[in-house]
C-alpha cells in the first residue's frame, strides 16, 4: 500500500508492508507461470542442454524502462527464462550471497528471503516451500536463476514483450511510484467544499457525550460506533450521546482505546441512524490548507468555526495537526474537516489565554489504525474501563485517603506546563471535617498561576465531584497552600501569611485554593 505525505511542499512515497509484499503461500502456478515465447525460439532438453549463444543473444531484460546489462546471456528452457543471479537481484534492490559448498542462492530485501539451490526444483521464501517449474542451473561458470519466479518473489511485475523479445519488469519501487502519481492527479483533482457545504454534509454526524464526569464530542464512524477522545470517556461509568435533532442514545461501553494517542470507539446500545463519517489514512494535509472544526464547546452542541492548519507535528510518536479554528472545554473529540471534506484530525486541546489561536487534533491516522484494529467480536463486548479510583472510600483509614490523593490528584496538565501536588495530608478537625491539604509547586504558581487559575479552578471543581462519590456523608474542605522561604520579609502580605525563621530567613505561606463541599460546593482561587 502506498502512502502519500506532503513535507515541505513536497510529495514523498512511504510505503506500507501488509502482511509481505508477496506472499509465499501463492499457488506455484501464479508465481512460476512461463513467460510467453515463441516455441521455436528454444530448442533444450533438459538443464545441461548446449544452447547457441546467437539464439540466446536474442533475448533481453529491461528493469524499470532499462536494459539491464548481463555478464552472460539470457536464454529460455521449456519456456522458462534464465538470467545469471547477480544482476537480477542487484537489479530490484536486494542482496546475493552464492554459497558454494551448497550451490545455494540467497537472496534478501527488506522483510523477504529468497533460497534456491541448483538443480533443485523447490525455493524457500521466508521459511515456506513453493516448488519451481525449472531448477537454478550452473552454465560456464555462471549460476542462472528464473527470472519471474526471482522477481515476482521481491514484488516486481513481469511481462513479456514478443515483438522485443524482451522481459520487462517492473520493480515493486517502480510500481509504488507510477501508483503515487496517480494518487497525485487524483489529489490535485478533487473537488473543493465551502464550509456550509460541510456542515450540511456532516453536521448530523457530530454528537455530544455527556458522562457521568465530562462534556465531550464525538464523530459517528459505524451503525453503533462513535470515535472520540480517551479522556472524555475516562473514568465514566455511564454516558449518552445526544443528537443534533434531540435523541438520546445510551453509550454501551468501549469497544477500543488508545490512551497514547487520545482515542477510543464507544458503541451505543441502539443504532444511530445517522450518516457514517469515513476514516481513512490523511498524510496529504499541508500547511496552510482550510479546516472546519464541529463540535461542542462549553456544551454548545455542534458549534462551527475555521481556519487553518497552522503545522503538522509528531510528538511521542503521536502525528498532531495543530489548526486556528477556535475549540474550547467541550470540543474533545470533534472533527476536524479539510477543505475536501476528509476527516484529518479529531480535535483535542488547545491553549487558553491567547491569541494565537494554537489548538490541536490528533491526526486521523492514529484513528484509522484503531478501527482498523476493531474485530467483530470485541465490537460486540462493549462496556466502560475500569475507573482508576477506588469504588468509595466510605471507612478508608486518614492513610488511605492520602494515598488516593498521592496517586490521582498530584499533577494538572495546564497550558502552561504542569503544576504537581505535593505533601498531602489527611486530618478530621473537631468540626468533624475532613480536611485534606497539599502544597502547589512554588515556582510554576509565581510564574503561571494568574493565567492557570481557571484551570485550577476547574481541577478542584472536578475532585471535589469525585471526593463527593467516594465519600458522599462527608464535609470536605482542600486547601492547596503556597509555601516558600525568602531571605527577606516579603511586604503586602495578610497578617499571618509571612512568618519569621531562623538564619534572617522568612516564610510565605497562604492557601491558593480553598474548596469546601457537602451536598453543596464552594470554591475560592487565589490568583
Amino acid at each position: 500500500m502506498v502512502i502519500m505525505e506532503m513535507v515541505g511542499g513536497n510529495y514523498v512515497v512511504k510505503t506500507k508492508l501488509i502482511q509481505s509484499l508477496l506472499c509465499p503461500l501463492l499457488a506455484a502456478g501464479l508465481l512460476l507461470a512461463p513467460l510467453p515465447v515463441p516455441s521455436e525460439s528454444v530448442s533444450a532438453a533438459s538443464g545441461t542442454a548446449a544452447v547457441s549463444v546467437a539464439a540466446a543473444a536474442k533475448y533481453q531484460v529491461f528493469v524499470d524502462g532499462k536494459k539491464l546489462a548481463l555478464s552472460a546471456p539470457a536464454f529460455v528452457e521449456k519456456g522458462v527464462t534464465f538470467v545469471p543471479m547477480r544482476e537480477i537481484f542487484k537489479a530490484l534492490g536486494a542482496s546475493v550471497t552464492w554459497e558454494s559448498k551448497t550451490q545455494t542462492v540467497i537472496g534478501r530485501k527488506g522483510h523477504i528471503t529468497i533460497s534456491l539451490k541448483a538443480g533443485k526444483k523447490e525455493a524457500v521464501i521466508n521459511n515456506k516451500s513453493v516448488k519451481l517449474d525449472a531448477a537454478p542451473v550452473l552454465r560456464g561458470g555462471v549460476t542462472y536463476v528464473p527470472v519471474r519466479f526471482v522477481s515476482e518473489s521481491l514484488g516486481a511485475k513481469v511481462a513479456w514483450d514478443a515483438k522485443a523479445k524482451a522481459v520487462r519488469i517492473t520493480s515493486a519501487e517502480a510500481a509504488e511510484l507510477e501508483e503515487y502519481e496517480k494518487w497525485l492527479e487524483e489529489q490535485e483533482n478533487l473537488p473543493k467544499f465551502t464550509t456550509t457545504e460541510i456542515v450540511e454534509k456532516y453536521d448530523e454526524s457530530i454528537v455530544m457525550i455527556m458522562t457521568n464526569r465530562a462534556q465531550g464530542s464525538g464523530v459517528v464512524v459505524g451503525e453503533q460506533l462513535i470515535l472520540t477522545n480517551y479522556h472524555v470517556i475516562e473514568d465514566a461509568a455511564s454516558a449518552t450521546a445526544l443528537t443534533l435533532y434531540g435523541d438520546e442514545l445510551e453509550v454501551e461501553g468501549v469497544v477500543a482505546y488508545d490512551e497514547t494517542v487520545d482515542l477510543a470507539v464507544i458503541k451505543t446500545k441502539d443504532p444511530l441512524q445517522l450518516a457514517e463519517v469515513a476514516v481513512d489514512y490523511d498524510l496529504s494535509s499541508r500547511k496552510g490548507d482550510k479546516v472546519v472544526a464541529i463540535g461542542s464547546p462549553l456544551g454548545l452542541q455542534n458549534t462551527v468555526s475555521d481556519g487553518l492548519i497552522s503545522n503538522i507535528f509528531s510528538e511521542g510518536g503521536v502525528r498532531y495537526v495543530q489548526t486556528s479554528a477556535p475549540i474550547d472545554h467541550g470540543s474533545s473529540g470533534g472533527a476536524l474537516f479539510n477543505e475536501h471534506g476528509k476527516l484529518i484530525g479529531i480535535t483535542t486541546l488547545g491553549y487558553a489565554d491567547t491569541n494565537a489561536d494554537l489548538n490541536f487534533a490528533v491526526s486521523v491516522l492514529h484513528a484509522y489504525s484503531l478501527l482498523d484494529g476493531i474485530e467483530e467480536k470485541a465490537a460486540k463486548k462493549a462496556e466502560f474501563l475500569p475507573s482508576t479510583l477506588p469504588d468509595t472510600l466510605v471507612g478508608a483509614s486518614l492513610s488511605d485517603v492520602e494515598k488516593v490523593m498521592e496517586e490521582h490528584f498530584s499533577t494538572l496538565a495546564t497550558n502552561d506546563g504542569e503544576a504537581s501536588f505535593t505533601g498531602w495530608k489527611a486530618e478530621r478537625d473537631a468540626g468533624g471535617w475532613l480536611v485534606l491539604t497539599a502544597d502547589i509547586d512554588p515556582l510554576f504558581y509565581m510564574y503561571y498561576g494568574p493565567s492557570a487559575a481557571e484551570e485550577l479552578r476547574m481541577w478542584a471543581i472536578n475532585m471535589g465531584y469525585e471526593l463527593h462519590d467516594l465519600l458522599p456523608d462527608d464535609k470536605i474542605q482542600v486547601l492547596i497552600s503556597f509555601e516558600r522561604d525568602y531571605g527577606f520579609e516579603p511586604r503586602g502580605l495578610e497578617p499571618g501569611e509571612v512568618t519569621a525563621l531562623d538564619g534572617g530567613k522568612w516564610r510565605v505561606r497562604y492557601p491558593v485554593i480553598d474548596m469546601q463541599l457537602k451536598d453543596q460546593l464552594h470554591i475560592k482561587v487565589r490568583d
